[in-house]
C-alpha cells in the first residue's frame, strides 16, 4: 500500500469498504491483523496507559477493543467512516462497550484537555511534513499535562518499495521537539499482512514515547 499524497481519507475509505462491516477482519487493509498490536499489548502490561486514552487513526478498533477490555476508557477515532462502521461492528459481535467517532487527527476538535494517554499505532507514518506538524499540535492541545503519548510507525529499516512513509530516528525527535519529552526510542517491530497471505508479517518500526510538557 502506497500513502497517498492527496485525499488520504477517501484513498483509505475505500480500502474499508471493499466489504461489509460485519465485525469480520478487512482483508485488503495490511494494517487489520485481527488482534492489538503486541507491542501495544506489552507497553499495556507496563503500565504506559492511564484511566483516559486516546486511539488515533484507529482503524478497525483491535487495539481500542484490547485495551477497553483491560479497564481503560478509549475513544477511538478515524478519519475514514467506514473505518469506523467496522470497529464498531467489530465491539458488538464480541459484546464490548467501546467509544468510536469519525474525526480528523490533525484537528481533533471537541477533545481538548480529555486525555492522559494516547496511542498512535500506524497512523503518524501516513502524514506529509505539513500534517505531521499539525498532529502533534493537536495532540498537544487533547492531552493533560505529562500525558503519554506512544507512537507506532514503520521505520527507515524497512525494505524500500510501496507502503506507508519509512519514518527516521530525527523526524520523530524534530516532530517532538517542543512541548514534548521523549520518554522511550527504539527499534521494534509492528505486525502486518501481506494481501492474501494469513500469516502476519514483521515490519521494523520505531517504539517512540514523549511526555507532554506544560
Amino acid at each position: 500500500m502506497t500513502t497517498p499524497s492527496t485525499n488520504p481519507t477517501e484513498y483509505f475509505d475505500a480500502f474499508y469498504r471493499t466489504q461489509p462491516a460485519d465485525g469480520s477482519d478487512v482483508r485488503s487493509a495490511g494494517w487489520d491483523i485481527g488482534q492489538a498490536q503486541p507491542l501495544v499489548e506489552e507497553l499495556e502490561s507496563a503500565g504506559a496507559f492511564g484511566p483516559r486514552v486516546l486511539d488515533a487513526g484507529c482503524g478497525t478498533g483491535e487495539n481500542v477493543l484490547f485495551l477497553t477490555t483491560r479497564g481503560h476508557r478509549v475513544t477511538g477515532i478515524d478519519g475514514a467512516p467506514a473505518a469506523i462502521e467496522h470497529a464498531r461492528a467489530k465491539a458488538a459481535l464480541r459484546g464490548i462497550e467501546a467509544e468510536f467517532a469519525v474525526a480528523d487527527a490533525c484537528e481533533l476538535s471537541g477533545y481538548d484537555g480529555q486525555f492522559d494517554s494516547v496511542l498512535d499505532s500506524g497512523l503518524f507514518h501516513t502524514f506529509g511534513d505539513a500534517d505531521r506538524s499539525r498532529y502533534v499540535a493537536a495532540l498537544h492541545r487533547v492531552s493533560v499535562p505529562g500525558a503519554l503519548v506512544h507512537i507506532l510507525a514503520v521505520s527507515a529499516a524497512a525494505e524500500p518499495g510501496p507502503g506507508p512513509r519509512r519514518i527516521t530516528e530525527a523526524e520523530l525527535r524534530e516532530s517532538f521537539a517542543t512541548g514534548w519529552s521523549i520518554e522511550e526510542l527504539r527499534p521494534a517491530t509492528m505486525l502486518g499482512k501481506l494481501p492474501g497471505a494469513e500469516a502476519r508479517t514483521p515490519i521494523p518500526a520505531w517504539l517512540f514515547s514523549a511526555r507532554r510538557q506544560g
